[in-house]
Order: C-alpha cells, then structure tokens, then sequence
C-alpha cells in the first residue's frame, strides 16, 4: 500500500481520536451533520484549488468550501458582453517561465500580448498630448524613484517620499497621471498609503503581459478536475486545538479535520468575519491589520459603433480627481466588439463603488466624451466590478502599505498550532497581486502540511 494512503489512514484517525475525546470544546446543536475528513480547504480560488488537487494527488482526503456559487474567486470571466470580461485578474503578467502560462498551454488557451507602449494620453481639457512629453514623464518617474531609493532607509508614505526629492513633480499633470494610472494601478493602492520603500520590491517574470482570449477562468478546470468542491457554504467559524485537528463551521455542517488550509483573501480576514477559535495567533493578527488590500474598479462600456481609434491599446486621461476613470482598454484591438474597459484606481475605485450603476457609468462617460467627443452615445451594455463591498473579497488585490513590510507576506504562511496554513495571493510578497502567486501560495501550502506537518 502506498505511503500516502497510509498516512491518510493515521491521519484520519488521529483526527477521529482527538475529536471524540472532547480536545476540541466544540458545542453545536447535535442535529447538525458532520463531515470527517484530512484537509478542509477554504475557498476556490486558483490558490485553494491548487493546495487541494496538490494535496489530493499525494493521498489526502480533501474537502474545498466555497462560499460562492462557483469555483474561482476573484478569477472569473463574463462572456455576456460577446467577449471576455474579466471580472477580477485580467492578464498573466510576465508569461516566460510563468506556471500560468502552463496552464493556459494545457487548456488550447489562446492569448493576445497588450501593448504597454501603445497609448493616446489626453490632457483634462481632452488635447491629445505629445508621445515624446509622456515617455519622459515615464523617465523622469524612474529617476524619482531611483532618488528615493538612495536617499531614504526609513518608510513613508510614497507621494510624501516624491515630494521630498521632486517637489514639482505631483504640480505636473503628466506625471501625476502616470502614478495614478500606472503605479496605483500596478500597485492596488493609493500612493498616500503605498510604501515608498516597498511599493515596487516585488518580482516578475519575464515577457510582455498577455490577456486570455478565450477566458482567463479556463485553466481552472484541470485543477478543479476530481475535486470535492461544496459551493454555497461560507464558513463561519474554524475551531482548532494545536497539533490535534480543527472543525470547520459551514451553515449546519461540522467538517472535522487533521489541517485547514485557508485562502480568505486579506480583505475577508481584516474584517473578522469569520471567526478563528481560539483567535489567530498575535504575529498573525497584527501582520494583516498593517497590510493593505486595495482595489481596482472595471467598467465595461460596450457601444453599437466605433467611435474611438480602432488600432490604439490604450488611452489615458489626466483627470482631475486622481485614479477617476484615467485609464481605458481597447478591446478592438483583439475583438470585433466595440467594448472600452474603464479603470479607476487608487482611492477613488472606495468613492465610485458607492455610486449607483447609473451614476457610476455617467462618470465614466464624462471621461470618454472627454477624449472622444460629445456625439459618444450611451453605451448599450456594461458591466460593473465591485470588489469593495463583496463580502467574500473586500477587495482586489493586496499591496505594500505603509507599516507594513515584506516578511508581513511571507509569514502569514507560517503553520498556525500546527493545524492551519494560509495560501493566497497576499501571503507571498515575491509575487503578491497577481494570479501565479496565488498559485504558487497553494503549491507551498501543500508541501508544508506534506512535508512538515503531517
């Protein structure tokens, strides 16, 4: 008999033994039903999923919970529009010797490189400024950082470190647009709050950012593939005994297990709504109370007729109000539809999502009309993201902020009492924000439970 299977019978009734013995004070009204299995895995994101089919393979017997309707998380694509509207991640960044890239191979993905470098960027008024102005506002930001860099070992909030070292540059519009639209952007958070020292210490793979033509969501069914996955069950409360198992609380189920892993977004665990018995560890708890989780608003504006230039990738705006709707995708450049994807980032995505639909979009149509001409009509269709005021995410990606500091990251997977190991995209600062790091969250935390706990 294989070793793994072998150890899946210890660990199943280590397990049993421990909970029949009352280590774990569980109280719960006795009609509800019990589950008895080696690893819960909470939530189906791409980082629990990975964890899940990871620990599968090697033997565990695993159950996946998930709060939403659907596999996925904040990986999920919208075909309502005739084109992929990607709700959450939108590209495989850095695509040479990215494990996404892999997975996007093994499903027939096809994908479309986005030109960075192909923009029309307008001035407030709408005047179409000068490539040669914005490609030296671009040098002149990395001059700014590089200065930030040698001059200061303490932290402090970005856009406080900029106007120490260049106090004309947050007066110029070109460049403050680009720290909106490209560094608040890129980063998940406003440069108030960014880290000057650690904004941009992360890492990248190679090669230009691709989109996922035929769905970025696809390559989660491979991994999804034989996997025992209950949707609809949130979980409202673990219950955990060092070394001795934990119980997981979802409506009227009791699932008893050996290890938990957890990969509630940051958002989710800042705002305590599900409940850790007894609380997570001190360590634990004031590293995600210092990291940020920041977000980015979508809006998908789908017209009859194309009434911007067809070949452009992208198109910039110099608003007014920092991070409103400054940044547009052009989908015709790799679809028939007349789609422009709209962007607010920094803090304005808190103040747009508290709009109506209808308000939010003519927000946005003003920035269109602005570049393109009053005669722009409604658009016929839209989609709208929400990342702020979605219980299961309260938000889209996490980012350095200041306080924090990179070991917050990689030390929120520290086994917790020997039971739990968190996964996600906020627990590994090398690539934090970004699908393959969540990926890579699941594969560690399959090989901690693997190799040093069980």
């Amino acid at each position: 008999m294989p070793a793994s299977v072998n150890r899946r019978r210890f660990l199943k009734l280590s397990g049993q033994a421990a909970l029949a013995t009352g280590v774990l004070a569980a109280t719960r009204a006795s009609s509800a039903s019990v589950a008895d299995v080696d690893v819960v895995v909470i939530g189906a994101g791409i980082a629990g999923l990975t964890a899940a089919k990871t620990l599968q393979d090697l033997g565990y017997d695993v159950i996946v919970l998930e709060a939403r309707n659907r596999i996925g998380g904040r990986l999920y694509t919208d075909w309502s529009l005739g084109a992929p509207f990607e709700w959450g991640a939108g590209w495989i960044h850095g695509p040479k010797g990215n494990p996404i890239s892999g997975l996007a191979r093994a499903v027939g993905a096809q994908t479309f490189v986005t030109d960075d470098d192909e923009y029309q960027v307008f001035a407030p008024d709408g005047t179409q400024q000068d490539d040669a102005a914005v490609d030296a506002g671009w040098e002149s930001l990395e001059n700014i950082f590089g200065k930030i860099d040698d001059r200061f070992d303490n932290d402090q909030a970005l856009v406080k470190a900029i106007k120490k070292v260049a106090p004309k540059a947050m007066k110029d519009p070109i460049r403050r647009w680009q720290l909106s639209a490209g560094y608040e952007f890129d980063a998940g958070g406003p440069i108030e709050d960014l880290s000057a020292l650690y904004f941009d210490d992360d890492e990248a793979f190679e090669g230009d950012d691709v989109i996922v033509l035929t769905g970025y969501d696809k390559i989660l069914g491979p991994i999804a593939n034989g996997l025992d996955i209950r949707l609809n069950q949130p979980v409202t409360e673990v219950e955990y005994q060092a070394g001795d198992g934990a119980i997981v609380y979802s409506g009227d189920t009791q699932y008893e297990c050996r290890f938990v892993v957890c990969t509630l977004p940051l958002g989710v665990l800042q705002t305590g709504s599900v409940k850790f018995s007894p609380p997570l560890p001190k360590a634990h708890r004031t590293r995600i109370k210092r990291m940020g989780m920041g977000n980015v608003t979508k809006l998908a504006l789908k017209f009859d007729a194309l009434y911007w230039p067809e070949d452009t990738q992208y198109f910039g705006l110099m608003t007014e109000e920092k991070g409103r709707w400054n940044y547009f995708l052009n989908y015709r450049t790799f679809s028939p539809e007349n789609i422009l994807l709209g962007l607010s980032v920094g803090a304005y995505p808190l103040k747009t999502e508290k709009q109506s639909d209808a308000e939010m979009i003519a927000d946005a149509m003003q920035s269109v009309r602005t570049m393109f001409g009053p005669q722009v009509p409604e658009p016929t269709q839209t989609l709208i993201t929400r990342w702020s005021t979605d219980p299961y995410a309260r938000g889209a990606y996490t980012y350095a902020k200041l306080g924090s500091v990179p070991s917050d990251f990689d030390k929120l997977a520290d086994p917790i009492s020997k039971v739990i190991v968190m996964a996600g995209e906020h627990t590994l600062f090398k690539y934090h924000a970004t699908v393959h790091g969540a990926h890579l969250s699941g594969l560690r935390a399959a090989e901690i439970i693997d190799k040093k706990l069980a």
